[in-house]
């Protein structure tokens, strides 16, 4: 890939993960229960702070996507490093779907019977089903890599190749 489009993707997902972020501190301010609130109370709410804490994985996955292209733009995308990067994205999207959909499942049991949770619950299984085809995406993108560099599961932390026993050695 060319120096070029990955700065612009990396900024991309700069710009995501700041949108995002503005999003997460001004929708809370801006719901109709939290005009009469001051701060305190607003952000104290245990279902705004596990949607912060939700978050955590959603923004781990964006680091490591943003440090995936930089690998990429070394030339290390065939690399343990690499593959060690879409393992971590592969898992953050699959804790990051699990989360949302203990939500949803908190929200249908302990709404009040005058609420109808019927968007939120519509917004937790489509983003739910995104996460998971983002797992599910980098999970055969990492299967390709391992396959094309024939690395161990063991080497991904340690950023070095390990040689398999039916692998020739190169001589000096």
């Amino acid at each position: 890939m060319k120096r070029g489009s990955i700065l612009f993707l990396q900024s991309i997902i700069l710009l995501t993960g700041i949108a995002v972020l503005f999003f997460m501190i001004r929708l809370p301010l801006t719901e109709g229960r939290a005009k009469e609130l001051d701060l305190f109370h607003i952000y104290a709410d245990p279902f705004i702070l596990y949607g912060y804490a939700s978050s955590i994985a959603f923004f781990i996955g964006l680091y490591k996507l943003f440090r995936l292209l930089g690998y990429i733009g070394q030339n290390k995308l065939y690399s343990a490093v690499s593959a060690g990067a879409i393992k971590s994205i592969k898992y953050c999207a699959i804790v990051l779907s699990v989360l949302i959909v203990a939500a949803g499942i908190f929200i249908l049991t302990s709404h009040h019977k005058e609420d109808d949770p019927a968007g939120f619950l519509a917004l937790c299984m489509v983003t739910a089903l995104i996460s998971v085809v983002v797992a599910v995406v980098a999970g055969k993108f990492e299967n390709k890599i391992n396959k094309f560099c024939r690395i161990t599961p063991a080497s991904y932390s340690g950023g070095k190749k390990q040689m398999h026993q039916d692998q020739p050695h190169e001589k000096l």
